[in-house]
């Protein structure tokens, strides 16, 4: 794998592996525990509105749609330790590779085979959390957003590294960079 772009203004490479997820006012359902014969209970709203979170998450470290959003993403983790080459792993979404984005300069992308969520360490941390979503209402957007940034907010980097670290990030020979 070649690497281009690589400068002197990077002093650190760190890799990253990028994904989105949609939420929605929906009621995801969850499991739950109860004596045998009873239904759990659950509040339950039928409401489609969504907002979508990106993340990009490095299973060395623990740092933690459309083009426009992704090109607004990029930018604003750009931003963030500007000395850092960012190589971030991420699928094929159309919009990943729409031709009207501006790659910054510390940031390579470096696409996953398609159709290979499993490969993605990111689709993780969003199934920890849906998990934490599962049996939750709430009445509108702003509550819906508020509830994501405390879920985010409370991820420390061992829990990022913890769920994030997959073996063939660390021991496949096929990670090279000349």
């Amino acid at each position: 794998m070649y690497f281009v772009g690589l400068n002197k203004k990077n002093k650190i490479i760190n890799l990253y592996f990028q994904d989105e997820s949609r939420f929605v006012l929906f009621t995801k359902k969850g499991k739950a525990l109860t004596v045998k014969g009873i239904k759990p209970i659950c509040p339950f709203q039928q409401v489609f509105q969504s907002l979508y979170l990106f993340g990009a998450f490095s299973s060395i470290n623990g740092n933690n749609c459309n083009a426009n959003s992704f090109q607004l993403f990029l930018n604003e983790f750009s931003k963030q330790n500007k000395e850092e080459l960012k190589v971030i792993v991420l699928n094929n979404g159309a919009f990943h590779k729409a031709k009207s984005l501006v790659i910054p300069d510390n940031i390579v992308l470096v696409f996953l085979p398609p159709y290979s969520p499993e490969l993605n360490p990111a689709e993780k941390m969003w199934a920890k959390f849906k998990r934490d979503f599962s049996a939750k209402l709430f009445k509108n957007m702003e509550l819906l957003e508020l509830y994501i940034c405390s879920l985010v907010n409370s991820l420390t980097k061992n829990e990022v590294i913890s769920i994030c670290s997959f073996s063939y990030i660390f021991f496949n020979a096929f990670w090279t960079i000349e």
